[in-house]
């Protein structure tokens, strides 16, 4: 199913990205789990409860001893976020998707994918800015997740470079065709100055192919002032760090 970014570019969007990190040995069994999920979610989007969900497999970025995909739950309301789905919802939404299962196979079922899996980062976030485009979510879509940290007491100049300086440039790149989308996340919970990241930047590409187009791209109408910009931008924030996926499932 394909899905364009400008469909609800008028509406808050809150996400919760889970890092799951799946043993080597159960990777196989895990292709079934994800699919499962998909069935699963897409109830809970019939239901009212989320407006989205992706489902991402690591290319690079993090050893595959941390963690080998990332999951996206996309809601329209921050309480509905923190709330989540519980165990009971998930069981009755598995029960819908597989309506020839009984309740105890429905239960095992749900409990076995559960095991397969840990997850050793959760962030919960919120959409501040986006570029205006038509991209269209798809699986093969290629993605860079760009952890930031907003330097202490530079908060609000990091996103105000992020959305003055950074968003007119990928918005070009956009419209050139060397990119499809870019938004701007910035933590939903206080965090204290100890914390990792601060913000995330979506970087989506409709492949390999653009991808590196985009990374081989030099822009030689930037000015003096341009370059200027751009670099007090680049030191209002630290890149923690950069992990590139391709989208696998995706409900909307």
């Amino acid at each position: 199913m394909l899905w364009a970014f400008t469909a609800n570019a008028q509406k808050e969007k809150y996400m919760v990205l889970e890092f799951v990190k799946v043993e080597s040995d159960q990777l196989f069994d895990y292709i079934e789990f994800k699919d499962l999920m998909e069935k699963v979610y897409r109830q809970a989007l019939n239901d009212g409860q989320i407006t989205g969900w992706d489902f991402w497999a690591l290319q690079s970025g993090a050893s595959h001893s941390d963690f080998q995909y990332i999951m996206i739950t996309y809601y329209d309301d921050p309480v509905k976020m923190m709330d989540g789905l519980d165990e009971t919802k998930m069981i009755e939404y598995t029960k819908i998707a597989y309506p020839h299962l009984n309740d105890g196979q429905v239960v095992k079922l749900f409990e076995n994918s559960l095991s397969m899996r840990e997850m050793p980062m959760r962030l919960y976030m919120k959409e501040i800015v986006s570029t205006e485009d038509d991209f269209h979510m798809r699986p093969g879509v290629l993605a860079s997740f760009d952890l930031m940290k907003a330097k202490e007491g530079n908060f609000a100049a990091y996103e105000k470079a992020e959305e003055e300086v950074f968003k007119p440039i990928h918005q070009k790149r956009i419209e050139q065709g060397l990119m499809g989308h870019w938004s701007l996340l910035r933590t939903a919970l206080p965090l204290g100055t100890e914390a990792k990241s601060t913000h995330l930047t979506l970087n989506m590409y409709k492949d390999y192919m653009q991808f590196f187009n985009a990374q081989a791209y030099e822009d030689l109408d930037q000015t003096e002032a341009d370059r200027r910009a751009v670099n007090e931008g680049l030191n209002s924030r630290e890149q923690k760090w950069v992990y590139l996926a391709t989208l696998e499932n995706v409900v909307r």
